[in-house]
């Protein structure tokens, strides 16, 4: 029943306000994003949150955040051949073809995929050969599958290194990242399997008109020039390292695809592009990142200020995680200056996205043990949790909410 209401819904949602289909491959055409035919194209998507990468926001476990504590806590619980599996399933039950199909009826027209490196090649310090990169099928194959269901409903498929190897910053969910361990920034083998990697995936999907894009790195925040007051480095001036991995990044991909557009992000969360314009490339868009703050030209005004100086089209990469009124007013800023944008997520437990989580209670046990509010569960309460979540993750089960799309899409 719920997802016979959700076409219905979606369906009257395109009907009212329109989706933008697809032209054969987007590029970048002075200070917009175009169709083979040359017309402007504002892409209306949404994030994947959640999927290939696990924050622990999403499943409420408070400072919980990066992923490999999150698997770190569960196989305390059920052991590791159990949070494999756990794992596993996860990846075959949060995004599936349902989904898709009910973003397509929505409206949307593009889809952000937030990668994990880590599903597409071992990370540096499990390499049996160093300095060799070994590749995993898993990552490609889910890439695949993803981008057959988006091809088929006339979709774009974007997809967002989120987590890069050793990861990018200082914010540890978004990342993945393990601070014991060296950073992206510390690490010349890690950058090399990152450019190695962008590689690989440009020769895969070189001849894809349905990709819309290659977001090339997600929300870099470092310190570069060492300021302990500034970790994040939404002061640096110059971003040189930044600026050159992308533009190492960029040269591996045109070696084996030309015509896909390659997103660029700034440091600070996305946002701070001192020292990294001019563009390295014809066929470049530059992505920012907008969160919790007010919805007037002068909130992005910078970023229409390097438009203007550089010709280079803007797209709003990630945006969300605020009320109704705010999304509606955030899409007719940006909508009104011609730039399209991506949301975040499509779903986690909680209640402003289109699609909710429901906590099942067996997983709530769980949860107030990892932020020790409650006893340690046994290994069958923790496995029957661990069985509910991935219930309630599949769309059938969720909550739609349509007023977010309401506001997403209402003019």
């Amino acid at each position: 029943m719920i997802r016979t209401r959700q076409l219905l819904t979606g369906m009257l949602l395109c009907f009212l306000f329109g989706s933008a289909r697809a032209q054969g491959y987007l590029r970048a055409k002075d200070r917009l994003i175009v169709n083979e035919k040359g017309e402007k194209m504002i892409l209306r998507g949404i994030g994947l949150g959640g999927w290939m990468l696990q924050e622990g926001y999403m499943l409420k476990l408070g400072k919980i955040g990066p992923q490999y504590k999150i698997r770190e806590k569960i196989s305390e619980l059920v052991g590791p051949d159990k949070t494999a599996a756990f794992y596993d399933q996860w990846l075959a039950n949060d995004i599936r073809k349902a989904d898709i199909d009910s973003m397509a009826a929505w409206g949307f027209n593009s889809v952000r995929l937030p990668m994990h490196y880590a599903l597409y090649t071992l990370p540096v310090d499990q390499e049996p050969v160093a300095g060799q990169d070994t590749w995993l099928e898993k990552g490609f194959a889910l890439t695949d599958s993803l981008l057959n269901w988006c091809r088929a409903d006339h979709i774009y498929l974007i997809l967002d290194m989120h987590a890069a190897p050793g990861g990018q910053g200082n914010d540890l969910p978004i990342a993945d990242r393990d601070p014991s361990k060296p950073s992206l920034w510390q690490s010349p083998a890690d950058r090399a399997k990152m450019v190695a990697l962008w590689r690989k995936l440009a020769g895969r999907y070189a001849n894809q008109p349905w990709i819309g894009g290659y977001d090339i790195i997600n929300e870099p925040n470092w310190g570069f020039s060492g300021d302990t007051a500034d970790p994040h480095g939404t002061r640096e001036k110059m971003n040189a390292p930044l600026r050159q991995l992308m533009v190492d990044i960029t040269a591996a991909i045109r070696s084996v695809d030309k015509r896909h557009m390659i997103i660029i992000e700034g440091n600070g969360w996305g946002n701070n592009y001192q020292g990294i314009l001019p563009a390295w490339d014809r066929n470049m868009v530059l992505s920012f990142h907008k969160y919790w703050n007010p919805n007037t030209d002068e909130s992005i005004r910078r970023f229409l200020d390097l438009r203007e100086k550089y010709d280079i089209p803007l797209w709003l990469g990630e945006s969300g995680e605020n009320n109704d009124q705010w999304y509606h007013d955030a899409i007719r800023l940006v909508e009104g200056h011609d730039i399209g944008w991506s949301w975040w997520p499509l779903k986690k437990i909680g209640t402003n996205q289109p699609l909710e989580v429901i906590m099942p209670p067996t997983f709530r046990k769980l949860v107030d043990y990892f932020v020790n509010k409650g006893p340690k569960p046994t290994k069958a309460e923790a496995e029957a949790g661990l069985d509910d979540l991935l219930h309630n993750v599949r769309t059938e089960n969720n909550i739609v909410h349509y007023d977010v799309l309401n506001a997403l899409f209402r003019k």
